[in-house]
C-alpha cells in the first residue's frame, strides 16, 4: 500500500527534487552547448567563405601596367596628317609601341621574338595610343611617357607566379622579359581603377563593373519607386480599410504564399507579361525593375502590415476621440509611427532583390554589355548577372574579377542591411 505524501520521509522527497533539478540543469546545459556549437559551425563556414572570396578576389583590385617612353613618329606610324579621320583610322599604332619595348629589351631580334614581345601588352594599348593622338594631334613628333595595361597572361604571371594552382601561359622567354621589366619598374602593379571605371570586356584586364553597378542602380530605382508606394498602400488598405470577408482572406493567403514562391517564377511571369504580351525590350532596367517589383511586393506588404499592427490602439482611439476621420487617423497618426518598420522591411526586400540573378536571366539581362547605360531603356546588366557571366569564363583573370565583384556586391548588401538596422534603432519607439 502506497504511503501518503505526508507520510513520505522529507529527506527522500528533497533528494528526488535535487535529482530532478540536476537533470533539468544538465538538459539546459546540453541545449546551450548545442546552440553554441551551431553558432560556431555557422561562423566557421562564414569565415571560410569570406576567406575564399577575399583570397581569390583581392587581386582583382590590382592591375598590371607597362610604362614606356613612346615616340610618336609619323613615318613609323604612316600618319602624315593627324587631323585627317581617314589617316587616323589607317595609321599603325602598334609600331611605336614595339619600338618602345625594344628600347627596354634590346636583345630582342627576329620576327618570332617580336611576336612574343607583342604578347606583353594588352590588345587595347594600340587603341590608347590612337585616343591620345585624336585628343591632342600636337603629340606627333614628340616622345612621351605613357602607361598601358599589360596582357592578361602577364597580369596572371605577375600576381600569381609561384602559385601552382594558377596556369602560367607565358613562355620561358616572356617570363624572363617580364621579370627583367619588373626589376626596372617598367612593369608595376597598382590599384585597379579600370575595374571601377569600365564596363564589361572580352579581355579580363579591361573588364570592369561600372556598367553593372549603374545597371543595378537603375533597376533598383525602378523597383523602389514602384514597390514601396504600392506595397504600403496595399498594407494600409488590408489592415485598416478592407472588410473581413472571404475575398480579403483569399488575398492575404495569396500574398503570404507569393513570399515563398521561387524567384525564377517571377522571371517567367515578367517574360510572359512585360516582354511577350506588352512587347517591352529585353535587357533594360525598366523590365528588370518591374520583375523585381513583383518579387519584393509580398515582402514589403507583410512587413508593412506588421509595422501597422505594432501601433498601439490607444493612438487610434485618441485621434478618433478628438474628431479625426478614419483617413486622418491613418495618414496623420498611424502611418508616421509605422513608417520606420515599413522602411526597414523595404530595405531588406531591396537587398534581397539586389542579389537576385535567376529572374533577370529570363528577361535577357545576361547580354554582353560593354557601354555604361545612361537611361532606363538602355541595354544593361546587373552585378549578380555580371558575376554569373565572369564565373563561367575559362580565363583566370575573369575568375578573380568575379570574386572581386562578389566583394563589391557583399559590400552593398551589408551596407543596406546596416542601414535597415540603423533606421530601426534610430526611429523606433517603445510603448
Amino acid at each position: 500500500m502506497t504511503k501518503p505524501i505526508s507520510q513520505t520521509p522529507s529527506g527522500s522527497q528533497a533528494e528526488r527534487v535535487r535529482q530532478s533539478l540536476k537533470r533539468r540543469y544538465r538538459k539546459e546545459m546540453r541545449f546551450r552547448a548545442y546552440g553554441i556549437a551551431a553558432i560556431a559551425v555557422a561562423l566557421f563556414a562564414l569565415v571560410v567563405l569570406f576567406a575564399d572570396i577575399i583570397g581569390k578576389g583581392y587581386t582583382g583590385f590590382l592591375k598590371t601596367t607597362v610604362t614606356l617612353e613612346v615616340t610618336f613618329d609619323s613615318e613609323l606610324m604612316y600618319l602624315d596628317d593627324p587631323t585627317d579621320a581617314v589617316a587616323l583610322r589607317n595609321a599603325d599604332y602598334l609600331a611605336p609601341l614595339m619600338a618602345a619595348l625594344k628600347r627596354q629589351l634590346p636583345e630582342v631580334s627576329g620576327r618570332q621574338q617580336e611576336r612574343a614581345l607583342k604578347g606583353l601588352l594588352s590588345s587595347y594599348a594600340a587603341s590608347d595610343l590612337r585616343d591620345a593622338v585624336e585628343a591632342d594631334p600636337s603629340v606627333m613628333g614628340t616622345t612621351r611617357k605613357m602607361t598601358f595595361l599589360a596582357s592578361d597572361d602577364v597580369d596572371v604571371f605577375v600576381k600569381h607566379r609561384g602559385d601552382t594552382s594558377y596556369s602560367i601561359k607565358l613562355s620561358e622567354q616572356q617570363q624572363q622579359w617580364t621579370l627583367s621589366l619588373l626589376e626596372r619598374s617598367v612593369i608595376e602593379t597598382s590599384f585597379n581603377d579600370v575595374f571601377f571605371s569600365h564596363g564589361d570586356s572580352r579581355e579580363p584586364g579591361n573588364a570592369g563593373v561600372l556598367g553593372a553597378m549603374v545597371g543595378s542602380l537603375l533597376t533598383m530605382m525602378v523597383t523602389l519607386f514602384l514597390s514601396f508606394p504600392i506595397g504600403v498602400a496595399a498594407a494600409i488598405y488590408l489592415e485598416e480599410f478592407a472588410p473581413q470577408n472571404r475575398f480579403t482572406d483569399f488575398i492575404e493567403v495569396n500574398i503570404n504564399n507569393l513570399a515563398a514562391v521561387p524567384s525564377i517564377i517571377f522571371g517567367l511571369l515578367g517574360l510572359a507579361i512585360f516582354i511577350n504580351l506588352f512587347g517591352m525590350p529585353r535587357s533594360v532596367p525598366v523590365v528588370g525593375g518591374l520583375v523585381l517589383m513583383l518579387m519584393t511586393l509580398p515582402t514589403i506588404i507583410i512587413s508593412s502590415r506588421a509595422a501597422i499592427k505594432s501601433v498601439p490602439p490607444s493612438i487610434r482611439e485618441a485621434a478618433e476621440g478628438i474628431g479625426a476621420s478614419k483617413m486622418q487617423v491613418v495618414l496623420h497618426h498611424v502611418l508616421p509611427l509605422a513608417l520606420p518598420g515599413m522602411l526597414t522591411g523595404s530595405i531588406i526586400g531591396m537587398a534581397q532583390a539586389l542579389g537576385e540573378t535567376a529572374p533577370l536571366l529570363l528577361i535577357g539581362m545576361v547580354a554582353f554589355i560593354v557601354d555604361v547605360p545612361s537611361g532606363f531603356f538602355d541595354s544593361a546588366t546587373v552585378l549578380p548577372v555580371q558575376i554569373f557571366l565572369w564565373a563561367g569564363s575559362p580565363e583566370l583573370g575573369f575568375i578573380e574579377r568575379a570574386s572581386a565583384a562578389i566583394m563589391v556586391l557583399l559590400a552593398f548588401l551589408i551596407s543596406m542591411n546596416a542601414l535597415a538596422i540603423w533606421l530601426r534603432k534610430r526611429l523606433e519607439r517603445r510603448w
